[in-house]
């Protein structure tokens, strides 16, 4: 039983599980990233195959999501304090890409067209509350 992993997160891309496993790694905790290699390789396979797995020791599992639940996942400021829905208040703001315009959407189609790396693209905020976009002033 000590010597089995059990996935406690995933992630989409491997960086984020990166950042996570050297967190993970600093308190202690034996750590093992599956599929990272696989993603890192091809992108865009990530949700077909679930992700980048990140497994620690079974007898590690509950202090690891301990410390997982005190990593913030959401937006921070400049000061580095939690931002703030302007519609609801809510404090669980991301950061998403959007495709709104015609320049955006002309970049998009070109850099699908000759896999290159997107030129152009808006970034917004969208609170997981209410779902409002918005920028930050």
């Amino acid at each position: 039983m000590s010597n089995r992993f059990k996935t406690i997160a995933r992630f989409q891309y491997s960086t984020e599980a990166q950042i996570v496993k050297g967190r993970l790694e600093a308190e202690g905790i034996q750590v093992f990233l599956s599929d990272n290699l696989t993603i890192d390789t091809d992108p865009l396979v990530s949700h077909a195959i679930g992700g980048v797995k990140l497994k620690v020791l079974s007898k590690q599992a509950l202090r690891a999501q301990h410390i997982l639940e005190s990593i913030s996942k959401y937006s921070i400021d400049d000061e580095g304090q939690t931002m703030v829905c302007p519609n609801c208040k809510g404090q669980k703001i991301a950061l998403f890409s959007t495709i709104k315009d015609a320049k955006s959407l002309f970049w998009f189609i070109f850099g699908v067209l000759f896999s290159s790396l997107p030129f152009y693209m808006k970034h917004k905020y969208r609170c997981e509350l209410c779902q409002t976009e918005f920028n930050i002033k």
